[in-house]
């Protein structure tokens, strides 16, 4: 993989999400407890062994920034690794990055020097484990000019997507964007392939198309424009895609060990979290026995810039008390500096030092940095940013319309508190 080249599309506004992008770019935004969403990518390419890697940030960008001097410094230089984040120059002209194509157009210079065989095109803020090193191995089989990553959807819900028809050698010959009447994959009448926005191109290829034409997109504009001329290959992730990791069986006895699997669940997970519910739901994913995005696994780790807080903590064992007084959490993640001090944390994430008060309790939920939820608090189907101090008694998500009177509400019911709505009380 030491010619492959990996650019990570950093950039966006994250409109859909506020107010979590109201002071963070959407790839900044945090998930499961200790990562932000661009760990996630990042994760991968560590994992698939590709050490060469641009990022590509536009809109607030300054704590992802942050997040990633803090804990992605991670590569040697000796050795020719990197990791660079380049911010938009106007080397081009005056105008922001006006789609992906176009970002990387107004960055070419850096293709330029580095000369790889392959550039490797990514999102910074999709939830999944990809092998990009099998990736690449498909693109070179099929001696493809481009392939780009799609997902098997449902053909009910392919409209909302950009869909690739192929023929039965999954050679795309057109791209439609959301149509009505969505064309099935050949061996599965069912389902449609869905751009993931994954692409991974010849450099000469790719530095003659951005030449030579002005268009701003590739999933809209130059795949669609590539199909007749070049070979154009669809890579079905949730078939192809294969995590080999440790995960726990249950053996005769009723005993849960690890055992190797070839491909794990996850290997076939993949979410956009670009939508409040769609984060909400990627959160809910973690939580449980067996979650449906683990991150839990050794052999494909997700790292992270980590923090420097003490573990958990969960006191008071007052059962018989009335009301009873215990701090217990189940089915949840819970990160270091959080103590639930005598109050209920079921089937939730929470980040960082977050304090839940006694006979408070706190349900599918998912708490960020530096919270605490006062005494005989009920929470329940909420986004909670950072900075806030939860007045005891309150209740979150127990009555929507009160709610839609204070916080913005999703379609799902999820509700969601923006960050420092609760201020502490010494301000």
């Amino acid at each position: 993989m030491k010619d492959v080249l990996t650019i990570i599309m950093a950039g966006g506004k994250g409109q859909r999400l506020m107010p979590l992008t109201q002071d963070r770019s959407k790839p900044a935004v945090p998930f499961g407890g200790i990562y932000r969403l661009i760990d996630i990518p990042l994760s991968n390419c560590i994992n698939s062994q590709l050490y060469k890697i641009l990022i590509f940030p536009q809109y607030k960008s300054q704590s992802m920034v942050d997040h990633l001097e803090e804990g992605w410094n991670i590569f040697s230089g000796d050795l020719g690794h990197y990791l660079r984040i380049a911010a938009p120059q106007q080397r081009t002209g005056e105008q922001w990055y006006r789609g992906t194509a176009d970002c990387v157009r107004q960055n070419l210079y850096l293709l330029e020097r580095e000369r790889p065989k392959y550039v490797l095109i990514l999102s910074g803020d999709h939830v999944y484990k990809m092998d990009y090193a099998a990736f690449r191995q498909y693109h070179e089989e099929n001696g493809a000019d481009v392939s780009v990553g799609l997902l098997e959807v449902e053909r009910s819900q392919a409209s909302e997507f950009g869909i690739a028809e192929v023929d039965n050698d999954f050679r795309i010959r057109a791209w439609v964007e959301k149509p009505q009447d969505p064309k099935a994959i050949p061996d599965d009448p069912e389902r449609s392939l869905a751009s993931m926005g994954i692409y991974l191109f010849r450099t000469d290829l790719l530095l003659d198309l951005l030449t030579k034409s002005e268009d701003d997109d590739f999933g809209r504009d130059i795949i669609p424009k590539l199909i007749d001329d070049f070979k154009v290959f669809a890579y079905p992730y949730r078939r192809m895609n294969k995590i080999q990791d440790y995960i726990h069986m249950m053996d005769r006895d009723g005993v849960r060990r690890l055992q190797l699997v070839d491909g794990t669940r996850d290997s076939q997970y993949w979410r956009d979290v670009g939508t409040l519910d769609a984060y909400w739901n990627a959160n809910m994913d973690l939580t449980g026995v067996d979650p449906f995005f683990n991150l839990y696994g050794s052999l494909w780790p997700i790292r992270t810039f980590q923090r420097q807080y003490p573990p958990a903590k969960f006191v008071f064992n007052q059962p018989d008390s009335n009301p009873p007084r215990v701090g217990s959490a189940v089915d949840s993640i819970v990160s270091p500096g959080c103590i639930i001090s005598g109050g209920t944390v079921r089937s939730s994430v929470l980040s960082y030092k977050v304090t839940v008060r006694s006979w408070a309790e706190v349900d599918e939920s998912v708490i960020m940095d530096d919270v605490e939820v006062g005494r005989y608090c009920k929470i329940k189907k909420a986004i909670i940013d950072k900075h806030n101090v939860i007045p005891p008694n309150t209740r979150i998500g127990i009555d929507p319309q009160e709610d839609r009177k204070r916080f913005h509400v999703t379609p799902r019911g999820i509700v969601v508190v923006p960050k420092r709505y609760f201020p502490a009380a010494n301000g």
